[in-house]
């Protein structure tokens, strides 16, 4: 039997909203053992006065199995 957890974690890049994903998973792997995968459930943009794309935002679901 095994037992997953769900952890919510914001993340950012002022590159891609891709690159926020994966940065986001890689800071959470240096303390978090045996992630089986993120949800994606909210972007969002900084962006400045004439609309141009500033800093890309992820809000993430991140489930790991518990050791």
């Amino acid at each position: 039997m095994s037992v997953a957890k769900v952890i919510e974690v914001s993340a950012s890049s002022k590159t891609s909203m891709e690159d926020a994903v994966k940065s986001g998973l890689r800071k959470v792997s240096e303390t978090v053992k045996g992630i089986q995968g993120a949800w994606v459930n909210e972007i969002k943009v900084a962006t400045d006065g004439d609309g141009n794309v500033l800093e890309w935002r992820v809000n993430m679901r991140v489930t790991f199995i518990v050791q």
